[in-house]
């Protein structure tokens, strides 16, 4: 037997201890045998619980844990005491889910949500799908699927109601950053994300590359899309973040190694303090030409780390508004029952070393849209991959404005 076995069952054991210590077990065993499958989910509460103990971010109370499962009488509602909307227990199914959305094909109506003030949010509608056609945006808050109140309703059991086969309806209450509300009907359709949704030459060699998401195909597409544009004759480049809410953080790695040389391109902070730099390779240096890269208020997440690593190493000027501020790492760690936990193991810092969470990037140059205008890049502007009439951007607009010849204000 393994030490590391060994090491974890005597683990497991103290905290049965401490269960018993609190005097919570008959309560707690009695809510996991009427609520989630008696004996054996009790002993999935205590792999979790060890997780946490021993990986989470930051030093966790055990009873704090216990309490707030008998609170709850369930393995998410313990996870609730550590007010961390991104630490999550995924039963099978849900595990099962996650793994097809990092393969970018999946049956449902096409929208990234998360949790934002304990409410059911959209993060960022994927262009060019059910969701991003009816009007669903970023800020939205799903109110009703199907009739279904999301209040106190999981994120996993939401995105669950929305995904079905291609074809079935949907119907969501959603609440508008306005205030109003809306009920959406929706045909589901098989979902097929690109990241790459939009490459072009501006200006006659000023490419535009529109990232959408970081998915296990991001490289492999950013990089054929580079491939064509300096075929083309590219000289500066535009990398449009705008709306992107992230995704795996080993793409957002690989994307910013593309255009650094050596150096840091994120510091990643965990237990206790200890920091492990992420360090570029030699090779990105060649892909020297100046470069924006536009973000807003919903670029998060691996969209910060490129964005924060091509910033601080003076590579690329940011222009937009600020992003949104998710400088957490979360780690996916398969159970035994073949459910999984995604638990914030980590922060990080940019290349920089600025921590970013809940204050997120500030552009080098900010163009803020008129209040109550909807981003440009959701618009009919953008047509067959191509775009079609850039004047309504002034994102964009001002995005070239840096590149253009004698207006360079980061070039390396």
């Amino acid at each position: 037997m393994s030490q590391l076995t060994n090491k974890r069952r005597v683990l497991l054991a103290l905290i049965l201890v401490t269960v018993l210590a609190v005097g919570v077990f008959d309560s707690f065993f009695g809510r996991a045998g009427a609520d989630e499958g008696g004996f054996s989910n009790l002993r999935t509460v205590l792999e979790v619980a060890a997780l946490i103990k021993t990986q989470y971010v930051d030093p966790v109370s055990l009873t704090d844990l216990f309490k707030a499962y008998v609170a709850t009488g369930s393995i998410n509602g313990m996870l609730g005491s550590l007010n961390d909307p991104y630490t999550r227990y995924m039963d099978p199914e849900a595990y099962k889910q996650m793994q097809v959305d990092t393969t970018g094909v999946y049956g449902g109506i096409g929208i990234v949500v998360g949790m934002r003030d304990n409410k059911l949010t959209i993060v960022a509608p994927i262009e060019q799908t059910p969701g991003f056609y009816a009007g669903l945006r970023g800020g939205d808050v799903i109110e009703f699927i199907d009739g279904k109140p999301t209040k106190n309703m999981s994120q996993d059991e939401a995105v669950s109601l929305m995904r079905g086969e291609p074809g079935a309806e949907v119907i969501l209450g959603v609440r508008k950053k306005n205030g109003e509300f809306q009920e959406v009907s929706i045909i589901r359709e098989i979902i097929e994300v690109r990241s790459v949704t939009r490459q072009v030459l501006l200006d006659g060699d000023i490419g535009y590359i529109r990232l959408s998401s970081f998915s296990e195909r991001s490289v492999q597409e950013l990089e054929q899309a580079l491939g064509s544009l300096e075929r083309q004759g590219m000289k500066s480049l535009i990398l449009d973040l705008r709306g992107n809410p992230g995704g795996l953080l080993t793409a957002a790695i690989e994307i910013a190694d593309k255009f650094l040389g050596q150096g840091p391109i994120l510091h990643v902070v965990g237990r206790n303090g200890v920091v492990q730099t992420i360090e570029a390779q030699e090779e990105g240096a060649t892909r020297n030409y100046p470069m924006v890269v536009m973000v807003d208020g919903y670029s998060a997440s691996a969209s910060e780390i490129v964005s924060g690593a091509l910033k601080d190493r003076g590579i690329a000027t940011l222009v937009g508004t600020q992003t949104f501020g998710k400088g957490l790492v979360q780690t996916v760690i398969p159970l035994r029952d073949g459910s999984a936990l995604s638990l914030t193991t980590a922060r990080y810092h940019t290349a920089g070393g600025t921590d970013i969470h809940s204050v997120g990037i500030k552009p080098d140059v900010i163009v803020s849209l008129p209040e109550g205008e909807e981003p440009p890049y959701y618009l009919s502007d953008y047509e067959g991959g191509n775009v079609v009439d850039i004047a309504k951007d002034i994102q964009l607009q001002a995005a070239l404005d840096v590149l253009r010849p004698g207006e360079l204000k980061k070039a390396s």
